[in-house]
């Protein structure tokens, strides 16, 4: 059946379109295939079955006479789709920028007003709206507020949160490897909100030293739980917005030893939760009563290594793991336990498990349309450095790629909330991203509306893709690239792109290299990116898991293994050979220029982890194991254990500001280095955070830096 939206009925102002929509900006309203656009400060919404028509909700008159100020930088709508919340103003908290100013505006008067405008500017987190319209909640320093849109009427239903107790958001490692922003869900009814609550009060600080930005330093602490410290204690608690009584979820386990990692309404009473244990290799899913607190498990999986409940590398946060189907008696799981990542479907009483998508290659969960009973996935069968979308019938189980034939390379898709409609974007190596919107039923392009255009990249160098066999019979996939007067007959310097680690991929076909690197090729050089066994590619589950405890030690072997083969081709010349990465990549940088020092002659480490001790527990743990377990692991995965082996020219770049691979890992690096009378160049960025590009002028500087190190230490050109 269809859903009416009353939003339909509430536009005050119909326009003929005629201009040009910009559906690369556009974002899905919930619960529909509507969507919405910034156009010059009107925010306008389409009806993605109905392009002919306009509707401006919003206008720019009526923002400025409301008092609004800043950019729009999101929306957050009610229910049903005449009220919404515009976010501004905003600042970064740890990697986004999470807190800011919210105003609400009623869209039937057009009548606007700033929310929680008594506390600090560009301080609230988080803000949406009852299911039943009456009130709006906000997180406001480690707090949850309420407040009602008619009277204006303020209220804290946590009164406890401080820097170590946490409400309705999380500590910095939940952000970071977890996925978790958002940390409050407003029942259906809108009578009760639930949240997690962080208690990092036995969580150690890791303090950074900020020497500029005043007459004496200062330290700026970061609760942050390092490889083999415990996680902070989190509990669920479902509050009463009318009487303020709490119910804390009896969720089994010690609090301080498991991770909580997503939670979601299904009733007014009702919850799913999804519990991870220490070593993130055992989850639990329960459905728990929000009036008792009870905790009933309805499903269980274990792994030898580790479990992901979610797509690590999607980018993707607070998306919860499980699709609620058949009328509530059943839900959508992914896992990878079968060998490759699949879709099953599990029984809400836990009592039966069916495989969904049973094809021999990795199907990624993207969306699900209850309607048509569609599946759809990411997968790609032959070529992991692709992405194309698939979908599979709940019932029959058939398969089928949706993505035409046309559109080689990698897709991506931005679903609308019910998998009726999508914005489509596509690229190659020799094709910039080109952008439509698609309705899946049909799976027809409905916008724009002449013929699809592929333009080649704007680009002073070439890409191609490779594929290199190691002496261990790994075969790893590759982007090169050239520049445009190559010649097969001369020998260029040889330059590594690396990461190497579970959170990313870096060969992938798409049109443009590493921008440090691709800045150089024009001068007379090869770039080359490889993906290793470990990195999060589709090739099946063996693949991706053999890294687990081996970080440093498989992915290191197979990035210089490949090397060795490349070494072999005769436009390459061996005695100029550099390699970069940052973070990870950094790490696999230092592995290489110090266990291979023969291959690697030239690197350049940004912001590495050097010893696997200092890391973050979730991410390290995962990965690695806890270091009472694995000690011997850890040395071998640290590039320290490595680093009186430098023969090569390293530098190495850090920001003393990262709260991230904090700076204490360039201090330690140094150390040994020194330790062994090894030379290398440094460069250190004052209070710069994980991304070194905080303060005027720096990433000219760096990627300046970046250039002279390189064309001093590996010269351009061929020869």
């Amino acid at each position: 059946m269809k859903k009416t939206f009353i939003i339909i009925y509430l536009f005050t102002q119909t326009i003929f379109a005629q201009n040009t929509i910009n559906i690369d900006r556009l974002d899905w309203l919930p619960n529909s295939h509507l969507f919405w656009v910034n156009e010059q400060d009107n925010i306008t919404v389409y009806d993605a079955n109905e392009l002919t028509a306009k509707k401006v909700v919003l206008s720019k008159e009526q923002l400025k006479s409301a008092g609004f100020q800043g950019k729009i930088e999101k929306l957050v709508w009610n229910k049903t789709q005449d009220k919404v919340l515009i976010f501004t103003n905003s600042k970064k908290v740890w990697r986004a920028n999470t807190k800011g100013n919210y105003w609400f505006f009623d869209l039937v008067s057009g009548k606007g007003k700033q929310l929680g405008k008594n506390f600090e500017p560009s301080s609230l987190m988080f803000a949406k709206f009852s299911n039943d319209n009456k009130n709006v909640a906000y997180v406001y320093k480690h707090n949850i507020y309420v407040e009602n849109t008619e009277t204006g009427t303020v209220k804290p239903l946590t009164k406890d949160g401080t820097a170590k107790i946490i409400n309705g958001t999380f500590d910095w490692v939940y952000e970071e490897e977890l996925n978790a922003r958002d940390g409050f869900r407003w029942s259906p009814d809108g009578n009760s909100i639930a949240f997690w609550r962080v208690d990092a009060s036995d969580t150690k600080y890791h303090l950074m030293m900020n020497n500029t930005d005043s007459l004496y330093s200062y330290t700026v602490p970061v609760e942050y739980p390092k490889a083999g410290e415990k996680p902070s204690a989190v509990k669920l608690g479902i509050i009463n917005i009318n009487s303020d009584k709490t119910n804390w979820l009896d969720i089994p386990g010690e609090a301080d030893n498991n991770y909580l990692a997503r939670m979601e309404w299904t009733g007014n009473n009702e919850l799913m939760v999804i519990q991870l244990n220490r070593h993130q290799n055992e989850v639990n899913v329960y459905k728990c009563e929000a009036n008792t607190g009870k905790a009933n498990p309805i499903y269980q999986e274990k792994n030898s290594s580790w479990i992901d409940i979610y797509d690590t590398s999607s980018g993707v946060y607070d998306g919860f793991p499980c699709t609620i189907v058949d009328n509530g008696k059943a839900f959508l799981w992914s896992s990878d336990a079968d060998g490759w990542m699949h879709v099953y479907k599990i029984a809400m009483n836990g009592k039966s498990k069916e495989l969904i998508t049973k094809e021999n290659f990795d199907s990624y969960f993207l969306a699900y349309n209850p309607e048509t009973k569609t599946i759809y996935t990411a997968a790609s069968p032959t070529d992991a450095t692709q992405q194309y979308l698939y979908e599979t019938n709940l019932d029959t189980k058939k398969t089928k790629r949706s993505t035409p034939s046309q559109f080689d390379g990698t897709n991506t898709y931005k679903f609308s909330p019910d998998a009726a409609f999508v914005k489509h974007s596509n690229s190659n190596i020799n094709r910039n991203w080109n952008s439509r919107l698609v309705s899946l039923q049909k799976n027809k392009k409905i916008y724009p509306n002449d013929a699809d255009l592929f333009s080649a990249p704007k680009r002073d160098y070439t890409l191609e893709k490779i594929k290199v066999k190691t002496i261990d019979g790994v075969d790893m996939d590759g982007i090169m690239a050239k520049p445009l007067d190559f010649d097969a007959s001369k020998k260029y310097p040889l330059f590594f792109f690396v990461y190497g680690e579970p959170m990313s991929a870096v060969a992938n076909d798409v049109p443009y290299f590493n921008s440090f690197i691709s800045k150089l090729i024009p001068k007379g050089y090869i770039g080359i990116a490889l993906d290793n066994r470990g990195t999060p590619v589709f090739k099946g589950t063996e693949w991706r898991k053999c890294i687990y405890k081996n970080i440093g030690i498989i992915n290191t072997r197979d990035q210089a293994m490949a090397a060795k083969e490349i070494l072999k081709w005769p436009f390459i010349d061996t005695d100029r050979v550099a390699v970069h990465g940052w973070s990870g990549g950094g790490a696999v940088t230092l592995n290489l220029m110090f266990q291979y020092p023969e291959i690697y002659k030239t690197g350049i480490a940004i912001a590495a982890v050097t010893d696997q001790h200092f890391y973050d527990n979730i991410y390290t743990e995962r990965y690695m194991g806890l270091p009472t377990e694995s000690e011997a692991a850890y040395s071998k995965a640290s590039p320290i254990t490595y680093a009186k082996n430098l023969k090569g020219n390293l530098l190495y770049i850090h920001g003393t500001g990262d709260d991230n691979v904090h700076y204490k890992n360039a201090e330690v690096l140094i150390n040994e280095l020194v330790k062994y009378d090894k030379m290398f160049d440094l460069m250190v960025y004052p209070n710069r955070t994980h991304s070194i590009n905080e303060g005027e002028g720096t990433s000219q500087h760096l990627a300046h830096t970046f250039e002279k190190f390189i064309e001093e230490h590996c010269p351009a050109g061929a020869k």
